[in-house]
């Protein structure tokens, strides 16, 4: 009931951002996700007997946000700048024993929870930018509870029992198979409203291509997600924290969008090349 509770608040609120928010209100909310995140992996990072400096990542990943927005092109010298100088800080802010593990902390939330998420305000103001968020969240989300669902009636075979205990081949299998439905599913709907006059969903490209894009984004998800759960197990932690009632923390939420988000608009950004 939590877990459904939780959704039903957080869904509409996503829907208003990606259809009718301004870009920069994206961009915000985008980046306080990602602060959010932060805060909490570098709770994990401190099971490990890192102490990253909490303060001094946070600000620099809403200064990355900050810089997405206003100077894109500068985004890469950003990271570059504040990689720097989150390891000159550790250097000297942090006892001596302690320096290697809380900067590679620090520069490794900046890049795993900050430069990552950069792709989804970067995805929403593209041409067709909101159709393109909208396949992204179902592609992933879908193929989230098709795995949870085919998994526990039909799992027997483990994917990866040292990371993820519960996840199953097949699993992954319904997982995919949720993603290219969700997928066709918005493919129709954008026809059936084009006829209609109504442009809310508008996907170019052949039918081809967005399946295609549906199981890489899946795959990537998928991915996203064994790999927090490794971070976690890694510092003995079972969940990131508990902001959402029946969900964990943010991080266990957005786990899969950290890798299906860049992957997405990076194949994007090929595609023109």
């Amino acid at each position: 009931m939590k877990r459904i509770l939780t959704a039903l608040v957080l869904i509409p609120l996503v829907i208003l951002l990606v259809f009718f928010a301004p870009d920069w209100l994206v961009t915000l909310a985008t980046a306080a996700v990602a602060i959010l995140a932060a805060w909490e992996f570098l709770g994990i990072a401190q099971h490990t007997g890192a102490k990253p400096p909490r303060i001094p990542v946070v600000f620099s990943i809403g200064l990355l946000f900050l810089v997405s927005f206003e100077w894109p092109d500068k985004l890469l010298t950003t990271v570059g700048i504040l990689s720097l100088a989150l390891l000159v800080y550790c250097a000297f802010a942090c006892p001596i024993a302690e320096v290697l593990s809380s900067s590679a902390a620090a520069i490794f939330c900046l890049i795993y929870t900050g430069l990552t998420l950069i792709a989804v305000p970067f995805i929403r103001s593209s041409e067709e930018g909101k159709s393109a968020l909208v396949f992204l969240l179902c592609a992933v989300w879908c193929g989230d509870i098709a795995a949870l669902y085919i998994g526990r009636a039909w799992g027997r075979r483990k994917l990866a029992p040292r990371l993820s205990p519960n996840k199953t081949w097949e699993g992954t299998a319904g997982s995919i198979l949720g993603s290219l439905i969700v997928t066709a599913l918005l493919l129709v709907l954008s026809v059936q409203l084009a006829h209609r006059e109504l442009h809310f969903l508008v996907y170019s490209g052949t039918i081809a291509y967005w399946l295609l894009m549906a199981i890489l984004v899946n795959i990537a998800a998928q991915v996203g997600d064994l790999a927090e759960s490794a971070l976690k197990r890694s510092a003995g932690v079972k969940d990131s924290g508990t902001l959402l009632p029946g969900h964990g923390g943010i991080l266990d939420r957005i786990d899969a969008l950290l890798l299906a988000a860049p992957v997405f608009w990076y194949a994007q950004v090929i595609q023109h090349f």
